[in-house]
């Protein structure tokens, strides 16, 4: 009956495929047009603002029509940091500005790559050229191949300047309970996964992190991000930041949280200089209608924070309606218990502006309104009274002198709002629910009493179990072992895991049939996970540690994987342990041909000795220099050795030993005149020469 039932269909979606089938092939794309970088109500509206004093204010525009100069900074808490470093400044900056010479003769001092003076132990780094100009570049073809394999391989991130800024004034340490409200694409979630590794001495961190996101589709860019840096202590939520709920840690006791980092949605004005379609799509009222989402979030957050903990609200937006006017409502309401605490001491070297004190919201026409008594009965739905200002009589109590407004044209970045809060004492209404709470219990008990029951009778009512929002896909379980796991007593014995170890903390994504693989939590993470299942919706968490390999020469069917090696390293034991010299790691980074890998007859004589020991199967590849430790997922066959490891940290690697590159450092423009060459003879059956400078305008046009 159901069968010939009419499809509901999209009739817009049909009639452009209706329409795509008479296109003829041949029909050329039309080339890109260059975006202007103007916009009258913009320059209006903030002029009107005094977002900054009068005499700059050209300098400002300049600024964000000008392209957004290419960032990037070094891993913190990875041990190699200080090599490569050492690398990037006495290597790469020297092929960098060499490059850069034919390009901008005579601008040598002013193209040079900065170190940003705030950032701690130079780690990050700007370069005075745009990325769009480092992928067009010949020239920089090597600079361009160093950022794609060492950002792939997590060793750095490309990350724009101001984004850089929130999580370093949370200031995390190991131990801190983190949560990143609106986390995607994910950067600043790094960052702190970064701070509570960096202060965690090499061990697994007491802390962790919470990465959540609204978005379906951009929790997984979020899981792409926390992949590269391999920690076992995130977790991936997907949820309404402004609803996020209650989560309970083993005790049943609600969550509260050290650090929370509230990067809300915002009109992303600050990021012109990036995305320049902003300019032709802004209008006067984009702050109005997100000023109840930003707030919301706050709200939460603030609600979520632990007494003497940290919250930062940050923004990419210029907009005081969606920065002050946030934080002055979330102050006023929290009647003393959230205070906004100065933080530019932290950021020494950084030009910013102080938190605005007056502002006057505005229609979509850019009609200003100086109070809300101002403004007309048919627009107060839309321009609300706690978007104004407070009396100037008032301003000093709500501390938005300590915000901080970075500017494009202070620093050569784009643009972004921070405030810092601390939360000294419960919120209003937290303190109301507290004493409805103890009322509740006391009445409760003094009508039992009266009845003759005690008080330990009394069992509260059970509430009631709110449905999950699916926000997307459905998610596979999460699969913890138990402490007898069968499995486990194949790894524990294979590779004589010490009796430290937990097996507890190891998980799988399946509930039944071949288990593929098994990954490795922290315990905070694992009872998280065991106790809010049904509270929010579970992403990912933990690191692949093990990997399914059947082999019928091997005694374990499982191998070791690269990603989970340094959580898991600490407990292996020794006969599993391959240390090898420097010429032999290089051999087996150079092949990674799992159908051709390096012969062990080739290698040096203990690495031999060391083959005729350690049975068939993956081991761990160890090599120590001076001020170089480098610890690698192998495996030992037959006649041959060779690492087991990703292109991306074999190019790492060898890098930080200072070897031959250039089978990895490949030409992209070079390698295009060869397929276009080949294609030339293929065609015309005889070779034709093709001029070079032709061929790169034609692929300047294409990337256009």
């Amino acid at each position: 009956m159901g069968r010939n039932r009419k499809k509901n269909s999209n009739h817009f979606a049909q009639r452009r495929r209706d329409n795509k089938k008479f296109e003829p092939y041949d029909k050329k794309a039309e080339p890109y047009k260059e975006i202007v970088r103007e916009n009258e109500d913009f320059e209006t509206y903030y002029k009107h603002q005094k977002v900054c004093p009068e005499e700059e204010y050209e300098n400002f525009l300049a600024a964000l029509r000008a392209d957004l100069p290419a960032t990037f900074r070094l891993t913190a808490f990875k041990g190699e940091s200080k090599r490569l470093l050492e690398i990037v400044k006495e290597k790469l900056f020297v092929d960098y500005l060499s490059g850069l010479k034919d390009l901008n003769e005579g601008k040598e001092e002013e193209m040079k790559p900065k170190n940003l003076p705030w950032y701690p132990n130079e780690l990050a780094w700007e370069l005075q050229i745009s990325r769009k100009d480092i992928r067009r570049s010949e020239k920089l073809f090597k600079l361009h191949n160093f950022l794609i394999a060492e950002t792939k391989s997590g060793n750095i991130s490309r990350q724009e300047v101001v984004s850089m800024i929130p999580p370093l004034l949370l200031n995390v340490k190991s131990h801190h309970k983190c949560i990143d409200l609106c986390a995607s694409p994910g950067s600043k979630t790094s960052q702190i996964i970064e701070a509570l590794h960096s202060d965690a001495s090499g061990k697994i961190p007491k802390g962790y992190v919470i990465a959540n996101d609204i978005d379906n589709k951009r929790c997984y860019m979020l899981v792409h991000q926390a992949k590269r840096l391999n920690s076992p202590c995130c977790l991936i939520t997907n949820t309404d930041a402004g609803r996020f709920p209650n989560l309970y840690n083993n005790e049943n006791k609600i969550i509260k949280f050290d650090r929370i980092l509230a990067d809300v949605p915002c009109s992303g004005d600050g990021t012109m200089r990036k995305n320049p379609d902003i300019w032709f799509k802004w209008k006067g009222g984009n702050g109005l209608g997100l000023h109840g989402i930003q707030y919301r979030i706050a709200r939460r957050g603030a609600e979520m924070l632990e007494i003497g903990g940290r919250m930062v609200y940050s923004t990419c937006s210029i907009n005081p309606i969606e920065n002050e006017a946030v934080i002055c409502r979330l102050i006023r309401e929290a009647a003393g218990s959230l205070e906004v605490v100065e933080a530019g001491s932290l950021l020494k070297g950084l030009k910013y502006n102080p938190g605005m004190t007056y502002w006057e919201p505005a229609s979509k026409d850019l009609k200003f309104y100086k109070s809300f008594d101002d403004v007309p009965t048919e627009l107060k739905t839309i321009i609300h009274k706690e978007i104004f200002p407070p009396p100037q009589s008032e301003i000093e109590k709500y501390n938005l002198q300590h915000c901080i407004r970075v500017l494009p044209h202070q620093n050569n970045t784009g643009a972004f709002f921070i405030a810092v809060l601390e939360k000294r004492s419960k919120l209003p209404w937290e303190k109301k629910v507290d004493e409805n709470a103890i009322e509740s219990k006391a009445r409760i008990a003094a009508e039992n009493n009266g009845n003759g029951e005690t008080t330990s009778q009394i069992e509260p009512p059970p509430k009631k179990k709110k449905k999950l929002i699916n926000y997307g896909f459905r998610e596979d379980p999460f699969v913890f072992f138990t402490p007898d796991e069968e499995l486990y007593t194949t790894f524990k014995t294979f590779y004589k895991l010490s009796d430290d170890f937990d097996p507890t903390c190891l998980l799988t994504r399946c509930l039944v049939g071949k288990k593929k693989n098994i990954y490795f939590c922290s315990p905070e993470i694992r009872e998280i996970l065991r106790k809010n299942e049904d509270n929010v919706k579970l992403i990912n968490s933990g690191v692949k540690t093990f990997s399914r390999c059947d082999n019928k020469n091997m005694e374990c069917q499982f191998r070791l994987a690269h990603e989970g090696l340094y959580n898991i390293d600490q407990f292996i034991g020794s006969e599993r342990r391959v240390h090898v010299e420097r010429d032999d790691l290089i051999r087996m980074l150079n092949n990674l041909n799992p159908i051709e890998p390096p012969m062990v007859h080739l290698m040096s004589e203990s690495v031999q000795k060391q083959h005729e020991k350690i049975g068939s199967g993956s081991c761990i590849i160890h090599y120590k220099e001076d001020d170089l430790e480098l610890r690698l997922v192998g495996w030992r066959g037959n006649k041959t050795f060779r690492a087991y490891i990703d292109v991306n940290d074999s190019i790492h690697m060898l890098r930080l030993l200072g070897a031959d590159l250039s089978k990895y450092d490949v030409n992209k423009f070079e390698e295009k005149a060869k397929r276009e060459q080949a294609l030339k003879t293929d065609e015309n059956g005889a070779e034709e020469e093709i001029p070079m400078d032709e061929e790169k305008d034609e692929e300047l046009k294409n990337e256009n």
